[in-house]
């Protein structure tokens, strides 16, 4: 077969989710109250974030990033996906394809990097609190988000000019609801070895790394919690990182299953359904998560209730 790259005048065609009419239709409600909540709450919790001179602290800095991407990531992939489940026509421009996984791996990684430096900031909290102000200071804090984003989304172009180097003559369909990037290298009719070691070495270096940063953060703040005599403080401790491991475990354990797990294991229809509790549920229950757990934030909203 020639090796010809007929994207580049044309378009992939998005499977999408399901093909039976009611489900469509329930696909559709269901993702868009699921946005509309994404949206709202992540928008809420950087406003009250910014308004609120309690919370203006490294944490809730990289808990606003956090929320930056969690918009970012449901409106790189959910507008087309709800688009999708009304027309016929579900074709993506191979520009449109190439940008919306370049924003997916980029927010992706930059994630999983922050969600380290917010382990290693609960870590300066519990374990060096006189410390902790010097340790985490502006300079730093705001040194450590460009860096994430900057490196973050310099590896996602790196892989997205890779992969849309390729010849694409297999076909044009893609077993996916978004162009994610294995589904998209499996219908290439060149040998992607490189092209997968690659994301392999991508996703060990930004996601396995920073999890690996995460669990050791984690193992000093707990063996630090257990010293403490008063259980009144211990389950203060606690609650102070109670929220951000949640969210670790949540992100971690579906990234993994879809990037390191073997290729002989692949299956379209439980690729997809992991996928969307990584790009749709998790960013519209991370505001949840931390507002429900912080005090501060809930009686913020609560006094701008009464204003308004």
């Amino acid at each position: 077969m020639e090796e010809v790259n007929q994207t580049s005048s044309g378009s992939f065609i998005l499977l999408g989710l399901s093909d039976v009419p009611y489900l469509q239709s329930l696909c559709f409600l269901v993702f868009l109250v699921m946005y509309i909540v994404t949206l709202s709450g992540n928008l809420l919790l950087i406003i009250v974030v910014r308004i609120n001179p309690k919370l203006q602290t490294p944490m809730y800095f990289f808990l606003s990033n956090l929320s930056i991407i969690d918009i970012s990531f449901s409106s790189t992939i959910v507008p087309k996906l709800l688009q999708n489940t009304l027309v016929k026509d579900r074709s993506i421009s191979w520009l449109g394809c190439a940008m919306q996984m370049f924003f997916h791996m980029g927010l992706g990684a930059t994630e999983c990097v922050l969600l380290a430096v917010m382990a290693y900031d609960r870590y300066a909290a519990i374990c060096r609190p006189l410390h902790y102000n010097t340790v985490m200071n502006k300079m730093l804090c705001a040194s450590l988000a460009a860096g994430s984003w900057s490196v973050c989304f310099l590896n996602s172009l790196i892989h997205v000019v890779l992969t849309f180097q390729l010849p694409y003559c297999k076909s044009h369909h893609v077993h996916h609801f978004f162009c994610e990037l294995p589904p998209v290298l499996r219908m290439s009719c060149r040998n992607t070895l490189l092209n997968v070691i690659g994301m392999y070495i991508a996703a060990g270096t930004f996601a396995l790394s920073s999890f690996c940063l995460t669990l050791i953060s984690y193992v000093h703040i707990i063996s630090n919690i257990l010293k403490i005599r008063s259980s009144q403080g211990r389950h203060k401790a606690f609650s102070t990182c109670g929220s951000h491991l949640t969210v670790v475990v949540l992100y971690y354990g579906t990234i993994f299953f879809v990037y390191l797990r073997p290729r002989s294991t692949y299956s379209p229809e439980i690729d997809k359904t992991v996928s969307v509790l990584y790009t749709v549920v998790t960013p519209m229950l991370n505001p949840l998560v931390y507002s429900m757990r912080n005090k501060d934030v809930k009686n913020t909203v609560m006094r701008r209730k009464k204003i308004l």
